[in-house]
């Protein structure tokens, strides 16, 4: 079953890119983030208030406490990077940099939760890494805004990557003795403090009053995509292995390449695509 949410995961993962990247158009990335934060809270809760998971509060350890609030706080900074980067890069550039995260996620998941790396597993991890090279490395001449803004989107995109794979390791230690949803719900309290905090450091509190509103409701719906994928993600690591729920998350890359062409018209050449099937096989690949 745990698998099935991993699945569900990727699925809506995939919509939370596309629809953050049509709601951050003219507005700033950290102010989208901070509101579509908000959105996925009262997602979270409500959710946590339907299976009635709220009686477990009083109960959860400090041990508990702590490695859920690393993980909100690793999960805000993937996202004010993940964001940023998407907003001065091309989709289906920044996304596979992001999903990277698994290599660092089966390494971290190896050494900290002793989870075996067999070689097949390491096949697959050179498969994902050298996919995503080729899918980043695509002519700059694709995209007027990219060719102004260079390089800056990819470590943002690689920032985020790092910061994801020690949110799936920490979340995965944090939810050990609790309700899942509970503990997306605490974590989520994390992140939205985190963003506001960034939104009032960079001073721009102000812009919220003047967000275009076909763009906030792209950002709401990518909150509502995000908490429903958190949701699923957190449920699958509870029951299932990182190295494997990590890694068909990342399957998220196909809805997001599909959308990207449907929706910004971004193609792919010969060479992205072959990266694109690399990535696909490495990540398939750790379900054997």
């Amino acid at each position: 079953m745990w698998i099935l949410f991993a699945f569900w995961s990727a699925l809506f993962a995939g919509l939370t890119s596309i629809l953050a990247k049509c709601g951050i158009k003219n507005t700033d990335s950290n102010t989208a983030t901070a509101i579509r934060t908000i959105i996925v809270l009262i997602f979270s809760w409500i959710m946590v208030f339907l299976v009635g998971a709220q009686h477990g509060i009083g109960s959860v350890s400090a041990k508990t406490w702590t490695f859920l609030i690393l993980s909100g706080l690793a999960t805000g900074a993937s996202w004010l990077c993940y964001f940023r980067a998407l907003q001065i890069g091309d989709v289906d550039k920044v996304v596979p940099v992001d999903k990277s995260s698994a290599i660092l996620s089966i390494l971290l998941a190896f050494l900290f939760l002793h989870e075996s790396i067999s070689p097949l597993k390491l096949l697959c991890v050179v498969l994902i890494g050298a996919g995503t090279y080729l899918m980043i490395t695509k002519k700059e001449t694709s995209s007027e805004n990219s060719g102004k803004k260079g390089w800056s989107w990819f470590f943002y995109a690689l920032g985020s990557a790092v910061f994801a794979s020690l949110t799936s390791i920490l979340g995965k230690v944090g939810i050990e003795n609790i309700d899942s949803n509970l503990g997306t719900a605490i974590r989520t309290i994390v992140v939205l403090i985190m963003a506001w905090i960034v939104v009032f450091v960079t001073k721009k509190q102000d812009s919220v009053r003047t967000i275009d509103h076909r763009e906030l409701g792209f950002i709401c719906l990518s909150g509502l995509a995000t908490g429903a994928s958190w949701l699923c993600y957190y449920r699958a690591l509870q029951d299932g292995l990182a190295s494997v729920v990590v890694p068909i998350d990342k399957l998220s890359i196909l809805v997001t390449i599909l959308f990207s062409y449907l929706v910004f018209h971004e193609k792919l050449g010969k060479k992205e695509a072959g990266g694109l099937v690399l990535i696909v096989a490495g990540t398939l690949g750790m379900l054997v």
